[in-house]
């Protein structure tokens, strides 16, 4: 099965603050440049689109003009108290917490890690057929370690301790 993985455009947020779950949107600009690379590349096509509800994916999704399923469990991870904060105001020894139990601790009381994995992965379970999927760069780096296998765990392992470097509107696609 092909899964064509787009992240969404750039937000309309400061540099160096922690959104999730938060409902930052993304400029009319940033939405209509990368919905013109997609139609650049052929995309969506006769794939079906599925996308996060979060505003800065539905803009994009869209304006693409075709029907699209919203499905929260495509959404970015929920930081909790952390959201909307400064990444330099959140206590380190808070950030250490996180990293040093990436499986399970809550950073902000929000989700964990592996929470997140959980859901996604009941996505990608019930998709039977190729698809359109409009997320984010954490709900990407998570559908790209389930598709390489192993456990839940090792996945979801994998996906966070994978670099961040998904480009805003960028494309992944992966087969089967």
């Amino acid at each position: 099965m092909e899964l064509v993985l787009v992240r969404h455009p750039q937000p309309e947020i400061a540099p160096g603050i922690c959104y999730g779950r938060a409902n930052v949107s993304t400029s009319i600009e940033a939405t209509t440049r990368v919905v013109a690379s997609l139609r650049a590349a052929g995309l969506p096509g006769a794939l079906p689109i599925y996308a996060s509800p979060l505003a800065r994916c539905s803009m994009l999704a869209n304006s693409l003009g075709v029907p699209v399923t919203f499905d929260a469990r495509l959404a970015e991870m929920d930081f909790g108290a952390w959201e909307m904060q400064g990444w330099d105001a959140i206590p380190r020894a808070e950030v250490d917490a996180w990293t040093a139990d990436l499986l399970h601790y809550r950073p902000g009381g929000g989700e964990n890690v592996l929470d997140v994995a959980r859901r996604v992965a009941a996505f990608r379970k019930e998709l039977q057929h190729p698809a359109l999927v409009i997320c984010h760069a954490g709900t990407i780096r998570l559908l790209s370690a389930l598709h390489a296998g192993g456990t839940l765990e090792e996945a979801a392992l994998r996906a966070a301790n994978t670099a961040h470097r998904i480009a805003y509107g960028e494309v992944i696609v992966l087969k089967d």
